[in-house]
């Protein structure tokens, strides 16, 4: 049986925020048939999160097209490193009573106790992107971000034709999806390629492609003259590395693979700047977690853990029809003019 729904000013509160948060488009407003559903990325800045956003609004536009109503509210913290500003999100549309919420948690712990808290108020989550350590959950919603690291490391271990020093620049502790990501990246590695040493896999990009610069820069210094292959695992590690690569004119004279595909990546790999870029497919991610979330909500049975995809890119690859639909995605087509 489903809550009573919002009061007057509460929904008018939602309705105001959806404007806000999703570019000023015109929304439908709410009513007793409508399901508002929050979708809480890890940060609102980079390609990747756009892209999830395009992926929510597509589901959204099709189930209320088929007679499902849904509302998709979009908000997040600025920054991916934001744990307070994510946790008191989660809070605040648990205190709204929105009908479920579809949540990428930057880090696997600290938002655990908000989750929790939702679901004791009864509104469910989706997790998308990176794994909860919580049984709170209706389902998991992601990439199979072992898979991913692997594939870098197969892509990586196969240039340097199985020999030779690399190092690996982490995104940042907490993180459990591009945690999974180093986890799949050394276990490949040191199983496949034993003559391949990592001789530097302890430092963190963090939340910036500057502070990952910063890194980047730190790592080269000490190693640059040692190694012949790197490994990054988000678009910001893989950004920061690429860009210190440029200011030292090594761009395209070491092995690089590094993950996800921004449009600076995907013009850097074109210039052979970049060897593989393992990526994923954010838009399937954003709307199988909202399809997932309805299909809960209509007391239908969903999968605990649902598969979005991951591959590797190459140049070589680079203009294959089904590279070509996941490297471009109409973002436009979902988010208008943003």
């Amino acid at each position: 049986m489903r809550r009573p729904r919002l009061a007057v000013p509460v929904v008018l509160s939602l309705a105001m925020l959806l404007s806000a948060c999703a570019g000023g488009e015109p929304q439908q407003e709410a009513g007793a048939d409508q399901l508002t559903i929050a979708v809480i990325p890890k940060g609102t800045t980079h390609e990747f999160w756009k892209s999830v956003h395009a992926g929510a609004m597509k589901a959204a536009q099709e189930l209320s097209a088929a007679g499902t109503q849904v509302q998709v509210i979009w908000k997040g913290p600025l920054r991916e490193d934001d744990r307070e500003q994510q946790v008191q999100v989660v809070e605040g549309f648990t205190a709204q009573q929105v009908d479920g919420l579809v949540l990428a948690p930057l880090d696997d712990r600290a938002l655990v106790r908000p989750v929790e808290e939702a679901q004791r108020s009864g509104v469910p989550t989706v997790i998308i992107d990176s794994d909860l350590q919580s049984d709170a959950l209706v389902s998991f919603v992601a990439t199979d971000n072992l898979k991913g690291g692997e594939l870098a490391a197969d892509r990586l271990g196969e240039l340097l034709g199985g020999r030779g020093s690399v190092l690996m620049l982490r995104y940042a502790e907490g993180s459990a999806s591009t945690t999974a990501r180093e986890t799949g990246f050394m276990r490949r590695m040191q199983a496949g390629f034993p003559n391949v040493r990592v001789i530097s896999s302890d430092q963190y990009a963090g939340a910036t492609r500057e502070t990952a610069k910063r890194a980047a820069e730190n790592l080269l210094n000490r190693h640059g003259a040692d190694i012949q292959g790197i490994f990054t695992p988000n678009e910001t590690s893989t950004d920061g590395m690429l860009l210190a690569l440029q200011d030292i004119g090594k761009a395209g004279q070491m092995k690089f693979v590094g993950f996800d595909a921004s449009t600076s990546l995907v013009a850097a790999l074109r210039g052979k700047q970049l060897q593989g870029l393992v990526v994923q497919n954010p838009v399937r991610m954003g709307y199988l977690g909202v399809k997932t979330m309805v299909a809960h909500l209509k007391g239908e049975t969903v999968e605990k853990r649902v598969d979005t995809g991951v591959m590797m890119v190459t140049p070589d690859n680079l203009e294959a029809p089904e590279v070509k639909e996941l490297i471009n995605p109409p973002l436009a087509q979902y988010l208008g003019a943003q």
